[in-house]
């Protein structure tokens, strides 16, 4: 029971605020030197030495410094005044060219700070001298926003590949149709909302001095560079001329490029850039090491062995164990970060989950999709408070909350059709 008593002590301290990475640290010495002595510590240089030898891990700072660069580029604000310009004169156009350009970034940066604070600062001020519901406006920014969590290159599926041990590609592949469903869901509810309600998002009045092929060809310059950079970062990784690590190289040598294009290039950038690539990288692997600390000590003390024997009693068999498992991390995502979930929960479900045959790709993929609604659910859904910061004054927390339901709603939606239809999305539930 040691183990289950400091899964739970864990929870407990990362609820009420303590730092992820010292949380895991802290609590496996204690436990680890409680059951087992120091001896038992002995192991830790070799998994550290075996973490940073990792190369899938590689891809996570370079694919970071994509995004950061990207997000210095004025990349959003070019797409966002462009798309919005094509889709504005339509009810709920503003909204629904947030989604495009939001899947673009996704796309491109995979960074959802960057893309929320970006359409926060661009997009939320437009809607809202339209007269646009602040409910609306705010869960569209950051639904689209988060959709960096599913959409290739994901920085979740690159942690999960490697928790998991699946091909960093095959989970780029697998992502794109849910992704994709996931976009289409999206601007189907904005469409039926606008045709219900028209006045919670009416049309832009269109520029008189600005025919329609002008409009469709900004829109189109403003595309093409992201686009291309999209091309080559995933079409390299899908056809077999890149490694998903070498891709990510690829990536942040074209973030560079786009950066020239967009005459937005100074070393000054570039440092300041690769200064906020470290600090997030130093975050990630602070709380890697931290958790590879406390699986080794829940492993120990028999923590998993008693959880996978009560997992395999629950009723239903596999789908039991589906369905409680979407159900936890779920109510988890409400409270702590994807990180710390991917990095404890991840390694105690995956092993039952392989014990019963699951397909571990579809396994992945729905946790990927679920990790994105955390993201979404308050109180701790980091795109509200990305967006809060970044708000007029009059936009209200209550606002973004509210605004944010059907949007989670959705991605359940989704990933219940994952679940019960896996063909539809080209994958198999089991192996």
């Amino acid at each position: 029971m040691i183990g289950m008593i400091m899964f739970i002590v864990a929870l407990f301290m990362l609820m009420v605020g303590f730092p992820v990475a010292f949380t895991f640290g802290g609590v496996a010495l204690f436990f680890g030197v409680f059951a087992e002595g120091m001896d038992l510590f002995a192991f830790m240089p070799f998994r550290i030495w075996s973490v940073m030898q990792n190369k899938v891990l590689m891809a996570v700072p370079l694919f970071i410094f994509m995004g950061v660069v990207l997000q210095r580029t004025r990349l959003a604000e070019q797409l966002l005044t462009s798309m919005g310009r094509l889709f504005g004169s339509l009810p709920g156009g503003l909204a629904i060219s947030t989604i495009l350009v939001g899947a673009l970034l996704a796309a491109s940066t995979g960074v959802v700070g960057a893309s929320v604070v970006a359409m926060g600062l661009i997009s939320l001020p437009v809607m809202l001298a339209h007269n646009y519901d602040k409910r609306l406006s705010t869960g569209t920014i950051c639904a689209s926003g988060t959709l960096g969590q599913i959409v290739p290159p994901s920085i979740i599926l690159i942690i999960l590949g490697d928790v998991i041990g699946l091909p960093v590609g095959d989970l780029f592949r697998a992502a794109v149709w849910p992704g994709v469903a996931l976009i289409v869901f999206y601007i189907v509810y904005i469409l039926i909302l606008t045709r219900l309600k028209p006045e919670m998002a009416p049309a832009m009045p269109e520029d008189p001095t600005r025919s329609r092929k002008q409009e469709i060809g900004s829109a189109l310059l403003a595309i093409i560079p992201p686009l291309a950079l999209i091309v080559v970062v995933l079409g390299s990784i899908f056809t077999g001329i890149a490694t998903p690590t070498e891709s990510s190289a690829l990536g942040g040598v074209g973030a560079v490029v786009l950066a020239i294009i967009y005459r937005q290039f100074s070393f000054q950038m570039v440092w300041d850039a690769s200064k906020d690539t470290v600090k997030v990288t130093a975050m990630v692997f602070a709380i890697l090491i931290g958790a590879t600390a406390f699986s080794m000590v829940f492993s120990y003390t028999g923590g998993d062995y008693l959880l996978e024997d009560w997992l395999h009693m629950l009723p239903g068999g596999e789908w039991g164990f589906i369905i409680l498992a979407m159900l936890v991390i779920l109510i988890l995502g409400f409270f702590i970060d994807f990180v710390e979930i991917s990095f404890i929960i991840v390694p105690i479900l995956a092993p039952i989950a392989e014990a019963m045959g699951i397909n571990m790709l579809w396994f992945a993929i729905l946790i990927a999709m679920n990790l994105q609604t955390s993201f979404l659910t308050p109180p701790f859904g980091f795109a509200l408070f990305y967006l809060k910061g970044v708000a007029p004054p009059e936009v209200r927390t209550m606002d973004i909350y509210r605004g944010i339901v059907p949007f989670i709603l959705i991605q359940i939606l989704v990933l219940a059709l994952i679940v019960v239809f896996p063909g539809l999305f080209g994958m198999s539930a089991t192996n």
